[in-house]
């Protein structure tokens, strides 16, 4: 286990022999959600499989039940980290927990729209080797229709969401990354801890020679909280814009370039009542990218990436209309 990796229940570690899939779970409160979302992994057949749930600060009852779910599980795991790593640093600890040859994500909200989704999300990537992951379809769990929330592509290709598309990212409520790519990329950026750190990752990704695929037939349900998930809060909104402009830094757009970003970044913020946050997030962005070494994308890279991203974005009028002067969700 990973230094500051303190497993509580079910097995010390996955099995010495090669295994088809790592399945990570963070969890933090939300105990009957995350146990539906174990149940869930734990119920998948026909591939070999280990369950992390990697804990990252919920309180003694909601690990109480946890550690009771997985107990005397030789297939699953459950570890405390010393504090909330983040998303990013999450997903990171406990991927590093496993060898499985594919690392499968769920949102502690969610769960496999049925018991063969897991087998065929690692068949999907055996079949492809150019793959460096996939992005699974989101459904409301209340009614089966597809979670607007959790639409991460562009609009125009929403009449496709039961299909496939090669895409510039996933959707990290339900996705699945080839362990080799997840190694050659080097992971999650953790500086990130929360927002556009998929997007990061699979830029890493296709500029080193990999694919992304979204994979419409293979599913999870989400449950929307009602709580304050998907509204966009000052923290979401500054997390949102400040990630966004270092990624873009990351890969030496200069400041100048990202002016008209910032500018709409900016006019949303002022729309939604969030330009503190915004004008801070952007002061953030800069002290982060001080002292990077940008890389930039290659030729391949940058055609993937207008093929399979810019091309569906539309004009720049509706950019604009559905990008910048659009209310965000759950503000007003």
């Amino acid at each position: 286990m990973p230094p500051g990796s303190r497993p509580l229940a079910g097995a010390a570690a996955p099995p010495l022999a090669a295994y088809g899939a790592d399945v990570l779970i963070l969890s933090l409160d939300r105990a009957a959600d995350t146990l539906a979302a174990i149940a869930s992994a734990l119920a998948q057949r026909g591939v070999s499989r280990h369950v992390f749930v990697l804990d990252q600060g919920s309180a003694p009852e909601t690990l109480a039940a946890l550690a009771a779910a997985v107990a005397d599980r030789p297939d699953a795991t459950l570890v405390a980290a010393e504090r909330n790593l983040g998303v990013a640093g999450g997903r990171n600890r406990a991927a590093r927990l496993g060898h499985g040859r594919v690392i499968v994500g769920l949102d502690n909200d969610a769960t496999f729209a049925d018991e063969d989704t897991l087998s065929g999300i690692v068949a999907a990537l055996d079949a492809d080797q150019g793959l460096a992951a996939i992005g699974l379809r989101i459904l409301v769990d209340a009614t089966g229709a597809d979670d607007l929330t959790s639409w991460g592509y562009p609009r125009a290709l929403l009449p496709r969401a039961a299909g496939r598309f090669d895409a510039v990212t996933f959707v990290g409520a339900g996705h699945a990354i080839r362990r080799a790519a997840w190694e050659q990329t080097g992971g999650y950026d953790e500086a990130l801890f929360f927002c556009w750190e998929e997007y990061d990752l699979c830029l890493r990704a296709i500029h080193s020679g990999w694919r992304v695929r979204y994979h419409g037939e293979l599913a999870v349900r989400h449950r929307i909280a009602t709580e304050r998930r998907v509204e966009w809060g000052g923290a979401r909104w500054f997390c949102f814009v400040r990630n966004r402009l270092y990624i873009a830094r990351k890969w030496d757009v200069g400041w100048p370039a990202l002016s008209p970003r910032i500018a709409g970044y900016l006019l949303r913020g002022l729309r939604n009542g969030l330009l503190p946050q915004t004008l801070g997030a952007v002061r953030a962005a800069a002290a982060m990218a001080r002292g990077l070494h940008p890389a930039r994308l290659s030729p391949a890279a940058k055609n993937y990436l207008r093929a399979h991203d810019a091309a569906h974005r539309g004009s720049l009028f509706a950019r604009l209309r559905r990008e910048v002067f659009a209310t965000l969700p759950g503000r007003f």
